[in-house]
């Protein structure tokens, strides 16, 4: 039991006083950057789908 409330302590002693948190700024700005990734990354796989949609059915249509 004095394991588990010397981890705690540990813990919380930690988290409190050798944390650096980033400013309210901060996270604005990197919640920004992860939403236009985001948004970047699904335009890339919708073409991608799309593109390949494309192939299939021309391959398809061609065989048969």
């Amino acid at each position: 039991m004095k394991k588990i409330n010397a981890y705690f302590r540990e813990a919380y002693n930690e988290l409190v006083h050798k944390v650096t948190w980033p400013s309210f700024g901060q996270l604005q700005s990197s919640a920004v950057v992860v939403m236009i990734a985001s948004v970047i990354m699904s335009l890339v796989i919708f073409a991608m789908d799309l593109t390949f949609r494309h192939v299939m059915t021309f391959i398809y249509e061609f065989l048969y």
